[in-house]
């Protein structure tokens, strides 16, 4: 991935489209971590910012929480 952005919610909108999979866990985003860490080098907690922008993400309603195992769908 080429995106270069200091808008979160815009590089994990990014990351999930480039599962290209309607599905996805929540271990499929953490393999963008070290990308994430590369665009935003101040924060040193990734993963829980990853989940936090899922929740807003879910709450905007571009995707779906599915199960409890952190599964997720793709509304867009």
């Amino acid at each position: 991935m080429e995106r270069k952005s200091s808008d979160w919610k815009e590089d994990i909108l990014a990351c999930i489209k480039d599962l290209n999979q309607n599905t996805f866990s929540l271990s499929d985003m953490y393999q963008y971590e070290s990308y994430l860490s590369e665009l935003h080098p101040g924060n040193n907690h990734i993963k829980e910012k990853i989940r936090q922008l899922l929740q807003y993400l879910r709450d905007d309603g571009k995707i779906q929480f599915l199960d409890d195992n952190g599964t997720y769908k793709k509304l867009f």
